[in-house]
This record gives C-alpha cells, sequence and structure tokens, in this order.
C-alpha cells in the first residue's frame, strides 16, 4: 500500500513556537509555582509532557480565585485570552508567560481596534471555543458569533451599522468566505477581514487535493481541536473512506482492505512523534 503523508501534517508555526517557548522554560529561574491557563494544545500526549515538566493546569476560577502568591508564573496558551487575564494577573503579581500564537494576536488587536470605532462585530468561529472567546473579550464582548449556516439568519443589525467581521483563525476558509458574501448581500458597507491563517488553508487546501488522489484518508487529531476536525470534515466531504484517529492503536486494519493508495493529514497541535507512530503502523499493515 502507498502511503502519502502531507507536507503540512502537525504542528503549525503558532502550536511549535507554543511548545518550544514552553518546554525551554526554565522553572528554576520562574516565579513559582507554574501554571498554565487550560491545555497548551488539544493534544494529550503534548498536555503529559507539560506536566511532567512539573507545570500545573490551572482554570479561569481558580486563577480569579486565587490569593496573591498562589500563582507565581502564569502560561498564556497559543489560543490567547483575554484583557481580563492580564490585568488580574497584574493585581495578583503573576508572572505572564504569553505563548499566545502571533496570528490570533493580530486578530485580537483588530476587534479591540474595531469596537473602539463602533463597530458591530461578528467572529465566524466555534462558539465557546477558547481562542474565540478571547477574540470577543478583547473587542467589546458582544461579537456575535456564526459557527454554522443558519447562524447567518440571526444577524439583525441595522442597515446603517459598521460591521466588522473577523474570522477564528482555524476556520474553513470556504465557510468564512460564504458567509462573508451572505453578510456583504444583507450589509453592503460590512468589513470583511479574512483572518484564516495562511498555514490553516494550505492545510486544508491539500487536504482536499488528497482526499480526491487517495484510495482512504487518515486524519489524525484530537476530538476538541477545531482544525482536526475541520480536516476531517472537509476529507470525509470527498472521500468517504476518511477515518479520524488520535493515535496509532486507533487504526483498524479492516479499513485498507483493497486500498493502494492512503493519505495521511494530521491537526495543527499533533505533535511529529504521533504522526510517525501512526506511518509506521501503516506500513506494517
Amino acid at each position: 500500500m502507498e502511503i502519502n503523508l502531507s507536507k503540512y501534517a502537525g504542528f503549525c508555526d503558532g502550536v511549535k513556537r507554543a511548545y518550544n517557548m514552553v518546554d525551554s522554560l526554565d522553572l528554576e529561574k520562574a516565579r513559582r509555582p507554574v501554571f498554565i491557563l487550560g491545555s497548551l494544545v488539544h493534544n494529550d500526549e503534548v498536555n503529559k509532557k507539560v506536566e511532567e515538566k512539573g507545570i500545573k493546569k490551572i482554570g479561569r476560577e481558580q486563577l480569579f480565585n486565587a490569593k496573591p502568591g498562589e500563582i507565581g508564573t502564569l502560561i498564556i496558551t497559543a489560543h490567547g485570552s483575554g484583557p481580563d487575564v492580564y490585568e488580574i494577573a497584574g493585581v495578583k503579581g503573576i508572572e505572564i508567560f504569553d505563548t499566545t500564537c502571533p496570528k490570533v494576536t493580530k486578530v485580537q488587536g483588530l476587534a479591540k481596534v474595531y469596537a473602539s470605532r463602533g463597530h458591530k462585530i461578528i467572529i465566524v468561529g466555534d462558539e465557546g471555543h477558547k481562542e474565540v472567546r478571547g477574540i470577543n473579550e478583547w473587542g467589546d464582548g458582544n461579537a456575535l458569533i456564526i459557527s454554522k449556516e443558519k447562524d447567518l439568519k440571526s444577524i439583525n443589525y441595522k442597515t446603517d451599522d459598521r460591521i466588522a467581521v473577523l474570522a477564528q483563525t482555524t476556520q474553513n476558509e470556504d465557510f468564512f468566505l460564504r458567509a462573508g458574501e451572505g453578510i456583504r448581500e444583507k450589509y453592503p458597507n460590512a468589513e470583511i477581514i479574512n483572518t484564516t491563517c495562511s498555514a490553516t488553508h494550505e492545510r486544508q487546501e491539500e487536504a482536499r487535493e488528497m482526499a480526491k488522489n487517495n484510495d482512504a484518508m487518515i486524519i489524525i487529531g484530537s476530538v476538541v481541536s477545531a482544525n482536526s476536525k475541520r480536516l476531517f470534515e472537509i476529507s470525509k466531504s470527498i472521500n468517504p473512506l476518511s477515518y479520524f484517529i488520535e493515535k496509532a492503536a486507533d487504526l483498524k486494519r479492516e479499513w485498507f482492505s483493497g486500498i493502494s493508495k492512503t493519505g495521511v493529514t494530521a491537526g495543527a497541535s499533533a505533535p511529529h512523534w504521533i504522526i510517525e507512530d501512526v506511518i509506521s503502523s501503516l506500513k506494517k499493515i
């Protein structure tokens, strides 16, 4: 069986940067104890390595209820966070170690600027997602979140309202463009700013081509990873023999009966060691 691995599979630049920053963090020199706000990335194996380093996970409620001195350093993950986290850190004397992806920071900045100008903000992204929540909080906190086609019907602004449309960086670009067109039909003066990440776009485009040119597709990623699920949705819409796995142990031999070519891609939070393990298992099959 021929195995074709995506050239974009695995850590994107933002996740790679965040992982390397945390991996190289000298805990002896950092203000202790060191906590991370949520999961560094949507991958259990990566998060285990963070825990093994001696970094404890903390939630927003714990952070806001913590007494001064209980948290020495707080790591902000690649998904970013809202301004209130930075404010509470300042009040409680917590040192911030910020691994927010620069591309996410850019969207946060746009949300802040447009909100200050009085724009109504629309974010095309997954409601409840950490990145989307943070972007919204950097704006006025009242952004309308568009997660699916039917959400477009909920837009009920005045025709003369100033509107800015932003995207979660890992959003399906095709959906963002369709949503933008639908919004502009109703609100011609709306500003549509495509803030999807170029790496996300390249990965999704390649997944489309691979789904067409392979008999079966394997997509590696976490079930809570937005960009990984997006890759699977794209692949499955083209090639019914598309399978979503988290690790090599999830592979089933029967999937490859009569298959000559299998394409493999992975979400932005899938580490190289899991991808290599999957490829090794496929070769044995």
